[in-house]
């Protein structure tokens, strides 16, 4: 399997996994409150991170080397945090389906600011009418979940 099919389809397995965790994290937010779910599925992501750490590089010191990287580089975990939190609190109220696009339309949307804008170091590409009238239909689709 090419690196390209393997990356396509890791991300195809993560977007699954995603609609399962929302789904999920909901029931468990209803449960035992919105936090404490967001804090237990936090350490649970964070206990098995460390596993597979430990099991492909047999050390913990790439923690180290991650912790002394420049601060904006560990927004990654702030944002996991919020995003766990965020569809712990919507998924149970607008639904899976409503929550999944609206997190995408989003995530789209700032995905296409970050590109043409080069933040963070990524590659500058910039906006086309198609990329634009993508994100457009996203959006009014993400609006269209709502409706029951």
């Amino acid at each position: 399997m090419s690196s390209t099919a393997f990356a396509a389809s890791i991300a195809a397995a993560a977007g699954l996994g995603g609609a399962v965790q929302i789904a999920v994290q909901g029931r468990l937010g209803d449960r035992v409150g919105s936090i404490e779910a967001m804090a237990t599925a936090s350490l649970i992501g964070a206990a098995l991170a460390l596993a597979v750490l430990l099991v492909a590089r047999r050390s913990l010191a790439g923690i180290g080397d991650a912790v002394s990287s420049p601060k904006w580089m560990l927004l990654g975990g702030v944002m996991s945090a919020f995003i766990i939190l965020a569809i712990t609190v919507a998924g149970p109220r607008i639904g899976v389906v409503a929550t999944t696009a609206f997190l995408i339309a989003a995530q789209f949307s700032l995905a296409a600011v970050i590109d043409r804008l080069g933040w963070f170091g990524v590659e500058r590409i910039g906006f086309s009418w198609t990329r634009v009238v993508g994100i457009a239909l996203l959006v009014a689709g993400a609006a269209l979940t709502l409706r029951r």
